[in-house]
């Protein structure tokens, strides 16, 4: 099939049946007809506002069907949909705006045109068809900003979509997808969108809850889901007896992206869902290379995030750009055939004239050309001359039982130049710090042990996978956790 404005996708999924859902989230179950006739009347109030052909349109509103209609409504008009965190405080909403100057924005007050969350458009506005218009950009969400502020990554891709070809060649067409992610950002963002032009229901959780989960793949029937490595380990410290008991037989695949993975938690997962269930990809909002692996290559290959799929080409090069030896870190560059897949707004990338670049991770590729990760450049850990990934220590450190998540930053230290302190969550557990200190201290080399460890009952990612090792550096800094050391 030819592409197709996303406008006239919805609009063809009500022609073709208009009675099939294809959202639901708490409170509301909404038709393919329901979404075309919302999505027209409140793209006219957006008109009204003053939205037009390739604004961008900024939406910050939680997990729900209000979320789905309005960025229908801004596809509907031609404009840019720009989806970010509900999680922002005041100054960094703000700063986002000065950046990107919307036509409008969904879920906040700004200084502005803007709407508040629940906003309900006249009911005496048409919800009639509209003129067909696509805007030169689908998409323009932010950098989850865990090495800086958010960036505006705006997709060079235009708002025309084949609806009959799959979201990617390793996910299926149609079926139902369980969302758990928060919808404004960038991955669950592209594949549950993507999902409902080609023919999915969504399954809408209001946040990720490890027992709901469960009971939403049984109850709606999932067949795929989008998962990060923090909510596969919540989703594994279930009671055996409550995972055992769970009906995931309608579960044909499972995505996991947004960070590394510890081959201890994939190993796990892979024995209780099965490892053709699994797919892992290793991608960032910039598209700007896609590299995938299923699970029942990872046996062979464990800690790889796989090989590249979608035109990519890799190149590991070292700090001076060389390319650098089978086996050997170095920065992870990519190149995708067809051009540049994003630009940033307000900030510079890293490219080069021939379309080569990163997002500045490092890692190796091994003898049978699988990519493994081993963390990202700006936060590596120089400590007494050594360099530390700082993933390295987390993954040790969520092997104990009582802890959800951790971040490990490094520290100035007159001695070694930076020590290693870590931040655990963990929730509810009475487990001191010193416990946990030395228990993360045999289990690890000397050159990567934590000179303190600092208890918090508040995640340390968001339900995206996310974390900000530059926010967590400033905390513990400034005393802000209970520690020992």
């Amino acid at each position: 099939m030819a592409r197709l404005s996303i406008s006239r996708i919805i609009t063809s999924l009500a022609e073709q049946d208009p009675a099939r859902v294809v959202a639901i989230d708490d409170d509301t179950r909404l038709t393919a007809r329901d979404l075309d006739l919302r999505s027209n009347r409140l793209a006219r109030a957006y008109a009204a506002l003053g939205v037009g052909r390739d604004d961008l349109v900024t939406v910050s509103l939680p997990n729900s069907v209000e979320l789905v209609v309005a960025v229908c409504a801004i596809w509907k008009l031609g404009a840019t949909p720009q989806p970010v965190s509900t999680g922002l405080d005041t100054r960094e909403r703000e700063a986002l705006v000065e950046l990107a100057r919307p036509a409008l924005v969904v879920g906040f007050e700004v200084a502005g045109p803007c709407i508040p969350p629940g906003f309900a458009p006249d009911p005496a506005l048409s919800d009639g068809p509209l003129a067909d218009a696509w805007a030169a950009s689908w998409k323009a969400p932010t950098s989850s900003g865990s090495t800086g502020p958010p960036k505006i990554v705006l997709a060079t891709a235009p708002a025309l979509q084949d609806p009959s070809r799959p979201v990617a060649e390793f996910l299926p067409v149609g079926g139902v997808h369980l969302v758990s992610g928060p919808l404004v950002h960038s991955a669950t963002f592209t594949y549950s969108f993507r999902a409902l032009m080609t023919g999915a229901t969504l399954v809408i959780l209001p946040r990720f809850e490890e027992r709901r989960v469960l009971r939403a793949i049984a109850e709606h029937r999932v067949t795929w889901a989008l998962l990060v490595p923090t909510m596969m380990s919540r989703l594994l410290r279930l009671p055996e007896a409550e995972r055992a008991g769970a009906d995931l037989s309608s579960l044909g695949t499972v995505l996991h992206l947004g960070a590394p993975c510890a081959p201890s938690v994939k190993r796990a997962f892979a024995d209780w869902v099965g490892a053709s269930t699994l797919v892992e990809v290793y991608a960032g909002s910039e598209s700007n290379g896609l590299v995938m692996m299923r699970g029942d290559e990872w046996a062979a290959h464990p800690g790889s995030v796989g090989r590249p799929i979608g035109g990519t080409t890799l190149s590991i090069r070292s700090p001076s750009g060389q390319p650098v030896a089978t086996g050997e870190s170095g920065t992870i560059w990519m190149h995708r055939e067809g051009g540049p897949t994003y630009r940033y707004v307000g900030a510079a990338g890293r490219r080069t004239d021939d379309g080569w670049d990163t997002l500045g991770d490092l890692g190796h590729v091994d003898a049978d050309g699988y990519l493994h990760v081993e963390d990202r450049a700006d936060d590596t850990i120089n400590r007494g001359g050594v360099t530390v990934h700082p993933v390295e220590v987390e993954r040790v450190m969520e092997e104990h039982p009582a802890v959800r998540s951790a971040v490990a930053v490094g520290i100035a230290d007159d001695d070694l130049g930076q020590r290693i302190e870590v931040v655990a969550d963990v929730a509810e557990s009475d487990v001191e710090a010193a416990e946990l200190l030395a228990w993360v201290q045999e289990r690890i080399d000397r050159e990567r042990r934590p000179a303190a460890v600092h208890l918090t009952r508040e995640p340390v990612r968001s339900d995206a996978g996310k974390t900000s090792r530059r926010t967590f550096r400033a905390l513990v800094e400034a005393g802000r956790f209970r520690a020992s050391g």
